[in-house]
């Protein structure tokens, strides 16, 4: 089995900028979710084998903290859009309002052994928060298109190979990590990331995203207004192709398939407010045309590492203070981060449109990229040329 570890930078990448797609808002010097400072990212790649059992998958990692702040809570909520999915460790994260742990993205069949992985990486690197309790938040996407979802390939050991992998840098998109064998839109889907900068007073703080974009069905894909999956001249092997695909289709029409979406920001937000932060996550998802299928898992988790220190209290035996002072956005004032976060979802997942390739996977399946050309001729139209 062919397997990668990539935390590093991608050399010259095509994103969906570079061809042309207009976007609103500004974003951070990468665009990426690591421009939120003290975010770490990592991917474990798995890619072996043709025909049955061809192996189309992987781990995504994402340190909230980067590693010496594994445990170390960040104010945090969930907000699920059609609960046809997972994400591990989120009854905590409501009732506490907090997250503590590393977040790992994988495929459908493969949530227990990231969880176990991450379990085991957290207990070896960070004993102090192994001691208290252990709450693994996995999310998961299904690839079982391209990938043997069946066949238990991704062990514990890439998870934690995925969380030795995080780096600051910005990460790579398209067929990387757990976005390795997923769709979207009827094209290849897989990882995207994308970031804004908001303005607040004299300060300046970054919304950051990453999504496994693994959703939405072929006539739903729309680019300002053109109906740029209806008229592709890409075809479509997962809605024409083998029993299985016919039968998917049958029972889950429209846009089946699932998304989960990590918002993170340095803005100082309360839970409630990263509650609103991952609800707007839901409208980005839009801006590229779903309407959200009943069978797609449409999971957005929001975090802020802002006042550091401010939510121990949820360690009874490591608070220092009876007390705890934290800084606020007022709700008043929270627009702008919202509008962030929204605009910055979209950038994300037209940045995994187009990042992705071809990708041939288990039983000869094949998913096809997005044409860029079709994406720069849909650019032209909206802008009269």
């Amino acid at each position: 089995m062919s397997a990668s570890s990539q935390s590093e930078s991608s050399t010259g990448p095509t994103r969906a900028r570079d061809l042309g797609v207009p976007f609103e808002g500004r974003s951070g010097l990468a665009g990426a979710i690591t421009d939120v400072p003290g975010v770490a990212v990592g991917y474990r790649t798995l890619i072996a084998g043709e025909g049955r059992g061809a192996v189309r998958t992987g781990v995504t990692a994402i340190l909230p903290r980067g590693r010496s702040g594994v445990g170390v809570p960040c104010a945090a909520a969930v907000h699920s859009f059609n609960g046809n999915g997972e994400l591990t460790g989120r009854s905590w994260i409501e009732e506490s309002g907090s997250l503590t742990m590393p977040i790992g993205i994988t495929s459908s069949h493969a949530v227990g052994a990231v969880h176990a992985g991450i379990a085991a990486w957290v207990a070896e690197n960070a004993p102090h928060v192994a001691a208290q309790w252990m709450l693994p938040v996995v999310g998961e996407t299904w690839d079982g298109y391209l990938n043997d979802i069946n066949g238990g390939h991704v062990s514990p050991a890439d998870a934690r190979a995925a969380l030795e992998a995080a780096s600051p840098d910005a990460p790579e998109e398209g067929n990387v990590g757990g976005g390795t064998g997923m769709n979207c839109y009827g094209f290849k889907g897989g990882t995207g990331t994308a970031s804004r900068v908001v303005a607040y007073g004299g300060d300046e703080y970054t919304v950051g995203v990453l999504i496994q974009a693994n959703f939405g069905s072929r006539e739903e894909l729309r680019l300002g207004g053109i109906a740029l999956g209806p008229r592709s001249s890409t075809p479509n092997p997962m809605e024409e192709g083998d029993w299985l695909s016919r039968e998917r289709n049958r029972r889950a029409p429209g846009g089946a398939g699932s998304a989960i979406v990590v918002i993170a920001t340095d803005a100082p937000l309360l839970p409630g407010q990263c509650a609103a932060l991952a609800r707007r996550g839901v409208l980005g998802l839009g801006r590229s045309g779903t309407a959200g299928s009943h069978f797609s898992g449409d999971i957005v988790l929001a975090f802020s590492t802002a006042n550091e220190g401010a939510f121990t209290s949820v360690f009874p035996d490591r608070a220092d203070a009876e007390y705890e002072t934290l800084r606020m956005i007022p709700w008043g004032r929270i627009d702008p981060f919202l509008t962030a976060a929204v605009q910055a979802v979209d950038e994300a997942v037209w940045n995994a449109l187009v990042a992705a390739q071809d990708m041939t996977g288990r039983d000869g399946h094949v998913s096809h990229a997005l044409p860029h050309a079709e994406v720069r001729a849909a650019v032209s139209q909206m802008n009269g040329l």
